[in-house]
């Protein structure tokens, strides 16, 4: 017969390194995948080109969720917290690395910090699933890694130094108070790199449209579409935009300083084509929302001589993720705000929003940004060998 272990039996746990070897591995883990969102987010922001490897569709795709407005928390990316997180984890976990069993501790404290981390994973996994729309494969796999952080926290807590909390977090405290010579200077150096860094951080993700000046040219083509930059151009480009928009917005910003950069080579005309499923009929599903009513409101400022002020306006309001507050409008561009709601509903500009609509169609624009130029269509960007002549053309 087979005798069942006894319910009172001892379960020896693994020894007190490898627990300890598990948590450095973790928070490595969530260190390594912090620093690589950090730079995808960097690259997004200021890679024209740039696509990150999870990029795979609507649903599943960093790039989307680096791009919005949640990526930023007090002027820091929120890759650049977890990175910060996870150092001083590292940190806590060093002085948790002796060998002597009463040096063996803050497991509480890294339980704690694992558990708001956890708490925070929480948080924007919901921002994602009801606010973004879209998940990022690395920051879900951060999610794992602070969960089984915490695991591990509680595991350890559990089998070595078991008691309650708020005492066992109190032990900790002066044990780091007994070695302050070492723990001072190491949390008052990472406070202080914090402060710096808010302080100091250059903003990588805030666009700043050049200013229209006297120096560049302005008007509207026979057709009565906006442009910006040569009378004359070496080269012209008409791009369909969309304000909700992110490439769109990047490429945008691009173009202007080339523009302003080369006033009398480049010539911008704007075309207004919303990924909005209540204007355009290639949208199925509620997609870029508002952004018909953007293109409205641009339409109103064309029709006044003021669509460069308002077409800065919109793309800077669109990547704050700030909803259209007319009376907003109406003070930064100096437009009525009467006449603002009144285009909304104006028929007329309604029919020249489908004439550029229904242009992009003809054109097979089945995304934005895309680029018109030589009766060849880009979507996306536009290839470096078609502005190469004009930017060589002028260092020569």
């Amino acid at each position: 017969m087979f005798r069942s272990a006894s319910k009172n039996q001892h379960i020896q746990p693994f020894p007190y390194r490898v627990y300890l070897l598990t948590a450095l591995a973790l928070a490595l883990a969530g260190l390594l995948v912090s620093v690589t969102l950090s730079i995808s987010h960097y690259r997004v922001y200021t890679d024209l080109t740039y696509r990150s490897f999870c990029a795979i569709s609507k649903a599943i795709n960093c790039d989307t969720v680096s791009e919005s407005a949640y990526s930023i928390f007090w002027s820091i990316p929120l890759s650049d917290w977890g990175a910060a997180g996870y150092a001083i984890f590292l940190l806590l976990l060093g002085f948790s690395a002796s060998r002597s069993e009463d040096h063996q501790r803050v497991w509480s404290t890294c339980m704690v910090l694992a558990a708001l981390f956890s708490l925070f994973s929480l948080l924007l996994a919901g921002v994602s699933t009801f606010k973004i729309g879209s998940y990022c494969i690395l920051c879900i796999a951060m999610y794992g890694i602070n969960f089984l952080l915490l695991y591990t926290s509680w595991l350890v807590r559990r089998r070595f130094h078991a008691g309650a909390v708020r005492a066992a977090l109190v032990k900790d405290l002066r044990f780091l108070l007994l070695h302050r010579r070492l723990s001072a200077p190491l949390f008052a150096l990472f406070g202080a790199g914090l402060l710096l860094t808010h302080l100091f951080f250059p903003a990588y993700w805030q666009f700043r449209m050049p200013s229209t000046s006297t120096i560049v040219s302005t008007g509207q083509t026979d057709e009565g579409h906006p442009w910006i930059g040569a009378e004359r151009p070496a080269l012209e480009i008409v791009e369909f935009t969309d304000y909700q928009c992110f490439q769109c917005r990047k490429m945008h910003y691009y173009l202007r300083e080339l523009v302003a950069k080369y006033p009398d080579k480049i010539r911008l005309i704007h075309r207004n084509y919303p990924m909005d499923h209540e204007v355009n009929f290639i949208v199925q599903e509620p997609f870029h929302l508002g952004s018909g009513k953007m293109a409205l409101l641009a339409i109103h400022a064309a029709t006044v001589g003021r669509f460069w002020q308002m077409n800065d306006l919109l793309f800077d309001l669109a990547g704050n993720g700030k909803d259209i507050d007319l009376k907003e409008v109406s003070e930064k561009t100096g437009l009525d705000p009467h006449g603002l709601a009144g285009a909304l509903q104006n028929p007329a500009f309604r029919q020249r929003l489908m004439i550029d609509i229904r242009t992009g169609m003809k054109l097979r624009v089945l995304g934005t940004p895309s680029y018109l130029i030589n009766s060849n269509l880009y979507e996306g960007n536009i290839p470096a060998e078609i502005l190469a002549p004009i930017i060589e053309g002028a260092a020569s």
